[in-house]
């Protein structure tokens, strides 16, 4: 008995791949994993609940959300723009790690990770949430709660929350435009 397969070509860290053959019903997770060898996304829960398997998909229209690829199929990602944790950083030509982002260099400093294995989801949702204060900035007495509504769904078990807070508040107040000013 084989499994049913059919088509699927999608553009992953801005590179394009398929179309490749995939079983129905395979979840994105096990595709980034098996099919291209990427293993940044976490399978924590299982259940879509821990939000340590995200990814995120870059609409045409300029929007970008995070999916949890623990739950979603590897089909509803056809023909979508995709990063993973593994596109955040910058990298050379052989695929090296030449310069980390900002926001993963903050967690570096701040010692924000224990485990790490949460550490992809909030990488992810904290580079959303950067990307979206350079196109709206917030007022300084907005941070604080911007940036738990940004990392609220995400679970950590060896509980770095404030860690992880801290870096992502380091990062807006040290990068100009994403704090407006008072009036």
């Amino acid at each position: 008995m084989s499994l049913k397969t059919s088509p699927i070509t999608l553009t992953v860290n801005g590179k394009q791949y398929g179309p490749l053959d995939v079983p129905e019903g395979l979840m994105m997770i096990d595709f980034l994993h098996e099919y291209l060898d990427l293993t940044g996304c976490r399978l924590g829960c299982g259940q879509g609940i821990c939000y340590a398997c995200v990814a995120i998909i870059d609409h045409d229209n300029g929007v970008s959300e995070e999916v949890r690829t623990c739950i979603t199929g590897a089909h509803f990602f056809n023909g979508k723009k995709v990063r993973t944790v593994e596109g955040i950083a910058k990298v050379n030509e052989q695929n090296q790690v030449v310069e980390l982002s900002p926001i993963q260099q903050a967690f570096m400093d701040h010692y924000s990770f224990q485990c790490g294995y949460c550490t992809p989801g909030f990488v992810n949702a904290a580079t959303l949430f950067i990307e979206r204060l350079q196109k709206n900035p917030i007022l300084p007495e907005e941070l604080e709660q911007a940036i738990s509504q940004a990392l609220e769904n995400h679970i950590c078990r060896c509980t770095g929350y404030v860690r992880y807070y801290e870096a992502v508040k380091d990062v807006v107040l040290k990068t100009p435009g994403l704090i407006k000013e008072a009036v």
